[in-house]
C-alpha cells in the first residue's frame, strides 16, 4: 500500500495539503524531518500515514496524556492498530501492548518523553523494529520556550543510539531562538526543514483592555451561547472564580487547573471532549495538544506570559477551519503581575532578561494599532502582505498619530550607539540624562543625545516596544541589547511612516455567529444536518468516544450537500475512510434517505 492509498482508505482523503507530501516522502525514505506548521494544519498526518505505509512501530513521543489517549482513540476509530504506554495502564495494558509489538500488530505507540527515557523501556527499545521517532510539541525542549519540559533536553540520546532510525519533530509554535533549539538538541542539523507559516485565518483576534472583567467576558459569552470553548486564567484561585460566575449566570462551564483532583479533572476533560456546549475555565496546565475540532472560541481575561504561549493557547479555537475567535482582556496590572513573578522566579537572570523580553512583546501586541495578524505573523518570521481585514484593528481601526519622528529618534539612538546597549539605556541617552556611564562612552556628544526630553520614560519604552514587535528593532539575547533590522531602513530615509495609537480605547468586537455552518445551508439541508449531529452523539456516547471522532462538523456538511444513498457514495463525502464506512455508513445513509425522500 502506498501513501496516497493509505490516506483514502483510513482517512478518507483523496489527497495530501501542501507540504504534506514531501514530509511523508522524506520519512518514508529513511530521512529525518522538522515540520513548523499551524495548529489544524495536519500535523499528525505526516508521521501517521509513514508509520502505516512502512515495517516496524513508530514510537511517538507526546508530553500529555490527554493528547495520547485523543490520538490513539482516533486512530482505532480509523481502523489503525495505534495504542499507548502511560501512567494511567495498568501492568497487563503493558504487557498486552509489548506484545503486539513483538508480534508486529502494533504502527504506533505513544509515549510519555518520561517514560521513553525510562532506562528498562529505553533498552527494551533498542530490541523491537522501530520505523521512525515522531516527537510532538517538539517546542517542549526549547529551555527559552513557553512549555519547556526537561525530560525532552535528554531526548538527544536517541541522535546516538538510534543512528539509523529517522526522527520527525512537529510543533505548531516556535520562533527562531526555540527552532535553532530544537534543532541542536535533537540533532535535526541536516534534516530537511518545512516551515509551513503560522497564520490561521479563520481566528479572529480582538483584544480588549479591562474596564469591568466579568461583564466584559459575560456580554462576549452571551454571543456565543451552545458553543464549546476556553477561558484561560493566570491563577488556580480566579480559574475557580470565573466557573461559579458563569454558572451563576446560566453557562455550562467547568474550572480545570493543575491543584484539581485527578479523578474530576479526568472527568471534566472528558466531559469537554464529549459534549458540544462546555466552557473550561482553565490555567495554562489545560489545553496543549487537546484534539478537539470544534472549540469556538479561546478567551484571555489574563495577560499570556509570551506571544509563543498566547499562539499556542487560542490555537485550541477552530481546529476544523470553521470560524472562531480568539478574544482576550488586558490591563496595566496584568504586566506588572506578569513582571511580579519574572523577577522573583528562581531562573537565571539571563533567562529572566529572555522572559520580560517575551513579556514586552505581549504587551506590545495588545497595545498596537495596525493589523494584529500582522505583528502575530512578523513574530515568528512569517510575513502577511495586506492587513488581514479580521482582527479588531482591522474591523474597527483606533485612532492614531503619525509618531514616525519619535520612532526615527529612537532607531537613531540606537545605531549611533553602536546596536549593543537594552532599552533602558537608550531611553537616557534620548533624555539627556546624566549618567556616568553614558559619559563615559562619550554617548553624551553624540547627536541623538538629549532629542527625546519631550516624552517621558513610559512614552519611549512604548516607542521601543512597538518599534520591537514591528520588526524594526531586533532584541539579541541573552542580555537583551537592540539592533536594527534591514526594515528600520525606510523609516529612518522617510520613506515609511509609522501611526500609533492615540489611546488605548475600547474595541467594538466583530460578533461570531455561533452557528456559521447552519448559515450557509438551505433551510431542509439545516434540519438535516441538525439529525445528523443527533445522530452523530449517540454513536459517540455508545463507544464512549467524543463525537468528532466519529465525523467533524465539516464532514456532516459535506455529507449533507452530497446526500449519499449508499455505500459507494458515502466513501465519497470528504474525511471518511473505509473503517468509518463500514462502521458508521449505514445508519448515517439511513437518516439522509428519511430526510430526502
Amino acid at each position: 500500500m502506498n501513501s496516497l492509498e493509505a490516506l483514502k482508505k483510513y482517512f478518507g482523503y483523496d489527497s495530501f495539503r501542501e507540504p504534506q507530501d514531501q514530509i511523508v516522502d522524506t520519512l518514508i525514505n529513511n530521512q529525518n524531518a522538522l515540520v513548523i506548521m499551524p495548529t489544524g494544519g495536519g500535523k499528525s498526518v505526516c508521521y501517521q500515514i509513514p508509520a502505516i505505509v512502512k515495517d516496524g512501530v513508530c514510537i511517538v513521543v507526546s508530553p500529555l496524556i490527554a493528547l495520547m489517549q485523543d490520538q490513539v482513540n482516533s486512530l482505532k476509530n480509523n481502523g489503525i492498530n495505534a495504542n499507548f504506554i502511560n501512567s494511567t495502564v495498568s501492568e497487563s495494558h503493558k504487557k498486552e501492548v509489548i506484545q503486539q509489538i513483538q508480534n508486529n500488530e502494533l504502527k504506533l505507540l505513544y509515549v510519555a518523553p518520561e517514560r521513553l527515557l525510562e532506562e528498562r523501556f529505553y533498552q527494551w527499545l533498542k530490541t523491537i523494529n522501530i520505523s521512525m521517532f515522531a516527537i510532538d510539541e517538539a517546542h517542549c525542549v526549547s529551555q527559552w520556550g513557553h512549555d519547556f519540559r526537561k525530560d525532552y533536553l535528554n531526548l538527544s540520546r536517541l541522535v546516538y543510539d538510534f543512528p539509523n532510525v529517522p526522527r520527525i519533530a512537529l510543533t505548531a509554535t516556535a520562533n527562531d531562538l526555540t527552532r535553532q533549539e530544537i534543532i541542536n538538541n535533537l540533532g535535526l542539523q541536516n534534516a530537511n526543514q518545512f516551515i509551513c507559516g503560522f497564520d490561521r485565518p479563520n481566528i479572529s483576534y480582538n483584544i480588549q483592555i479591562k474596564t469591568n472583567e466579568e461583564r466584559q467576558l459575560l456580554d462576549y459569552l452571551e454571543e456565543q451561547k451552545g458553543n464549546s470553548g476556553v477561558v484561560y486564567c493566570l491563577s488556580r484561585k480566579k480559574t475557580e472564580k470565573i466557573a461559579k460566575l458563569l454558572e451563576e449566570n446560566g453557562f455550562n462551564a467547568l474550572p480545570y487547573h493543575a491543584g484539581m483532583n485527578k479523578d474530576i479533572k479526568e472527568l471534566y476533560l472528558n466531559k469537554f471532549l464529549k459534549e458540544e456546549n462546555i466552557i473550561m475555565v482553565a490555567t495554562i496546565a489545560f489545553g496543549m495538544g487537546i484534539d478537539k475540532p470544534d472549540v469556538r472560541f479561546v478567551c484571555h481575561v489574563d495577560l499570556p506570559s509570551s506571544i509563543e504561549a498566547y499562539y499556542q493557547e487560542t490555537g485550541r479555537a477552530g481546529r476544523d477551519g470553521l470560524e472562531a475567535t480568539a478574544w482576550m482582556l488586558y490591563g496595566v496590572e496584568d504586566v506588572v503581575r506578569r513582571n511580579n513573578i519574572v523577577k522573583e522566579g528562581t531562573a537565571d537572570q539571563a533567562y529572566k532578561m529572555i522572559e520580560m523580553n517575551n513579556l514586552n512583546a505581549m504587551f506590545s501586541l495588545c497595545e498596537v494599532a495596525t493589523c494584529r495578524r500582522q505583528v502575530l505573523l512578523n513574530y515568528f518570521g512569517d510575513h502577511l502582505e495586506k492587513p488581514c481585514g479580521n482582527c479588531d484593528n482591522c474591523l474597527n481601526p483606533p485612532k492614531t498619530f503619525n509618531a514616525t519622528e519619535a520612532c526615527q529618534k529612537a532607531l537613531s539612538t540606537a545605531y549611533r550607539t553602536g546596536q549593543i546597549f537594552g532599552t533602558n539605556y537608550l531611553i537616557e541617552v534620548l533624555r539627556g540624562t546624566d549618567n556616568p556611564k553614558i559619559k563615559a562612552k562619550k554617548h553624551d556628544q553624540l547627536s541623538v543625545y538629549g532629542i527625546g526630553k519631550d516624552l517621558s520614560d513610559s512614552d519611549w519604552k512604548n516607542i521601543f516596544r512597538q518599534l520591537i514587535v514591528l520588526g524594526y528593532l531586533k532584541v539579541n539575547p541573552p542580555y537583551s541589547s537592540l539592533s536594527l533590522h534591514s526594515s528600520a531602513r525606510s523609516v529612518l530615509k522617510s520613506e515609511k511612516e509609522i501611526f500609533l495609537s492615540e489611546a488605548l480605547l475600547k474595541k467594538k468586537v466583530k460578533k461570531v455567529s455561533a452557528r456559521k455552518i447552519e448559515q450557509e445551508l438551505s433551510y431542509d439541508d439545516t434540519l438535516l444536518f441538525e439529525k445528523l449531529r443527533r445522530l452523530r452523539k449517540e454513536l459517540a456516547d455508545e463507544q464512549a468516544i467524543p463525537p468528532y471522532a466519529v465525523f467533524n462538523d465539516k464532514t456532516l456538511k459535506d455529507m449533507v450537500l452530497i446526500k449519499p444513498i449508499n455505500l459507494n457514495q458515502f466513501l465519497s463525502v470528504t474525511g471518511v475512510g473505509q473503517a468509518k464506512k463500514d462502521k458508521y455508513g449505514n445508519d448515517f445513509i439511513k437518516i439522509i434517505k428519511e430526510n430526502t425522500e
